[in-house]
């Protein structure tokens, strides 16, 4: 390597370049919320009420879980400082206003036991077996697609029935608040 490459960070002719390690994700927090209102979007609202994310700007991310992360099923606690902060989540969220119908919202994600890296899934569907099974059947497919072995599909799953008003079910992975 010439001096000229090392001080301007590039590899020799011929040698991919690799960015910097990067430290440890650390915790995402698997949320879920139901909610009815007068309407969908009311009835949205609060199930991201009930799942504890209402406050924020959620911006939704694909589905990749980053290095060292650490899941935890719990409800998000907002902080008052937060309000109308950036939220980075995945989203899964399944709404009604048919009365009788029931509907449910899922997230399915794999991970590896060392790395703490891995992929969500989220998906919606009015029946709830063939939702377990939709979200094991596309983490099989991203696997196979990368040429890699997760481990065991997980499940969260959040469900509701229409009685009068419309309903949501939500389940939420947050991984961050961020101020603007």
């Amino acid at each position: 390597m010439s001096s000229d490459e090392r001080m301007e960070g590039r590899a020799p002719e011929g040698h991919p370049v690799r960015p910097p390690a990067m430290p440890p994700f650390g915790r995402i927090v698997l949320a879920q919320g139901t909610g009815c209102g007068p309407t969908e979007l009311a009835a949205f609202d609060a199930a991201l009420r009930d799942a504890g994310v209402a406050n924020y700007n959620l911006l939704c991310l694909s589905s990749v879980i980053p290095p060292g992360s650490c899941l935890e099923r719990a409800r998000w606690v907002t902080p008052a400082e937060h309000w109308g902060q950036r939220l980075y989540v995945v989203l899964s969220q399944a709404r009604s206003a048919q009365p009788g119908e029931t509907v449910h919202a899922g997230i399915g994600w794999v991970q590896h036991a060392v790395g703490g890296h891995g992929l969500f899934v989220e998906l919606h569907d009015t029946d709830r077996a063939r939702l377990r099974d939709n979200l094991a059947a596309t983490l099989a497919a991203m696997q196979r697609g990368r040429g890699i072995e997760l481990g065991t599909v997980h499940t969260e799953i959040a469900s509701a029935t229409c009685e009068q008003e419309p309903v949501c079910a939500l389940v939420v992975a947050v991984y961050a608040p961020q101020a603007w």
